[in-house]
């Protein structure tokens, strides 16, 4: 009967392991996204850029077409960002996580600025890859 059982929930483990470590890895993003909203919201773009891969081959797609690299995309937040009214509370709508390969995801939703200098929203579409153990955004396009 104990082999039985221990059979059993090894199926089970095998079924539905994957769920667990996928549902295990969408919070973690979403975690990523959570920590994106208080530092963009507490007007720390550098924390905020800290969920970005630090690589000259990351990729911002935004209304000024193509930035290619960590620090530019930094500069870009800042020129475009310089105070607290500008950046004001950041809030997310998640519409989509989607695995694309192993350690691999898209996510899909729209942002909501709320500001002194007049609201903003928009879409987005972001690529995060593991890289080093941690979910690191490789590629964003927002508008």
């Amino acid at each position: 009967m104990k082999k039985i059982f221990l059979l059993f929930l090894g199926v089970c483990l095998c079924f539905f392991g994957c769920d667990v470590s996928e549902d295990n890895e969408r919070d973690q993003i979403l975690q990523v996204l959570k920590d994106q909203e208080k530092s963009w919201s507490n007007h720390d773009l550098e924390g905020f850029m800290q969920t970005y891969w630090e690589s000259d081959s990351l990729q911002f797609y935004g209304a000024r077409g193509l930035t290619l690299g960590w620090e530019k995309t930094l500069e870009g937040y800042q020129k475009r960002y310089p105070t607290k009214d500008e950046t004001g509370t950041l809030k997310f709508t998640i519409d989509a996580i989607t695995k694309i390969e192993k350690e691999a995801y898209y996510v899909m939703g729209q942002y909501h600025l709320t500001r002194k200098v007049g609201d903003a929203n928009g879409v987005f579409l972001i690529i995060l890859k593991k890289i080093k153990g941690e979910w690191k955004i490789v590629a964003d396009m927002s508008c």
